[in-house]
């Protein structure tokens, strides 16, 4: 099965990040904003963002002398024994904090061994998050998650997955035609949310956006009561811009 990356706004910031990162760890006495600039080649406005994300998510530290340090994150997600654990906790930390940025419940799913899975989500008592009503791994053809963990693959891995999941039909709104179906998942941009407008489950609207680190196929994903679709947009669009820390976070 082959995979359909397509770069996305999130993956430059992180290929940006991980350059920051890694001159910062070949300067154990501090790496100054200059040296970064010059080793990276980004600009004072570029870098200054990049280095506000990085200081937020504690991958960098601030000396007293102003030079930028490794942070306890890092090390942390670094460190062999415990990373897992470390790794959950980042998570969760970006989960939460999206959530209260887009007035969203929000989650991260991953294609593994050819099955759509939610690994972690973040919601709230004016957040709720979706009812499971049907498994979300036979449902990827109705929920904004599987669609777009579908664009992801090629189109024999699409196939395939619908031939093992026959697209049955959840609510008035549902694609259950294959060609129909397969026609929208390469159609789809990679840079654009997909949608879930009522496919899924009466009452609720979703959007998802890809978050590819390396090999391994993911998204990032949100879900609203439907009386709250006039946000989905602007929702799904901010979620796209924030998913950088995310993606960073599973790359190291």
């Amino acid at each position: 099965m082959a995979l359909m990356h397509e770069p996305t706004a999130p993956h430059h910031s992180v290929q940006d990040a991980l350059r920051v990162l890694e001159t910062v760890a070949q300067r154990p006495g501090g790496a100054t904003t200059g040296l970064l600039s010059r080793s990276t080649g980004l600009g004072p406005e570029r870098l200054g963002a990049l280095l506000r994300m990085l200081r937020r998510e504690a991958y960098v530290e601030q000396a007293a002398d102003g030079a930028y340090v490794t942070g306890d994150a890092l090390t942390r997600l670094a460190s062999a024994h415990g990373r897992a654990e470390a790794l959950r906790g980042q998570l969760q930390r970006n989960l939460d904090r999206l959530r209260d940025s887009v007035g969203a419940a929000v989650y991260i799913s991953r294609y593994v061994d050819g099955e759509v899975e939610v690994t972690q989500y973040a919601d709230g008592p004016a957040t709720p998050a979706v009812n499971e009503w049907v498994d979300f791994r036979q449902s990827a053809h109705a929920t904004a998650v599987g669609k777009s963990l579908l664009t992801q693959l090629d189109h024999d891995g699409r196939r395939d997955h619908l031939a093992r999941h026959r697209p049955a039909r959840l609510t008035s709104r549902t694609m259950t035609s294959d060609r129909l179906l397969l026609a929208r998942l390469e159609a789809q941009p990679a840079t654009v949310p997909v949608l879930d407008l009522q496919e899924y489950a009466i009452g609720t609207v979703c959007a998802a956006v890809p978050i590819t680190a390396g090999s391994a196929v993911g998204c990032l994903a949100l879900s609203l009561p439907v009386e709250h679709a006039h946000r989905l947009r602007r929702a799904a669009d901010e979620l796209n811009r924030s998913a950088a820390p995310v993606l960073l976070s599973l790359t190291l």
